[in-house]
């Protein structure tokens, strides 16, 4: 019997409402904790490029200012 043929004797809300509630309730910490650690690396991988391109804006300020300083 497929999945189909069953779930098509089933009242609507059984379909859209019951059974992700299920989903959610069984599998709810398993997601919470995928999405965690999604954003937690987004956040990383966006704090990471934030420090090099800080740094790379101070390294070359300093190199343009120092090239410019030594004429006094």
């Amino acid at each position: 019997m497929a999945v189909q043929e069953i779930l098509a004797g089933l009242p609507w809300w059984v379909k859209w409402v019951a059974i992700p509630l299920l989903v959610l309730l069984v599998f709810g910490g398993i997601i919470t904790s995928l999405l965690t650690f999604v954003i937690g690396l987004l956040f990383k991988v966006l704090l990471f490029v934030a420090l090099v391109a800080g740094l790379i804006y101070v390294v070359r300020k300093f190199t343009s200012s120092s090239r410019s300083g030594g004429d006094w």
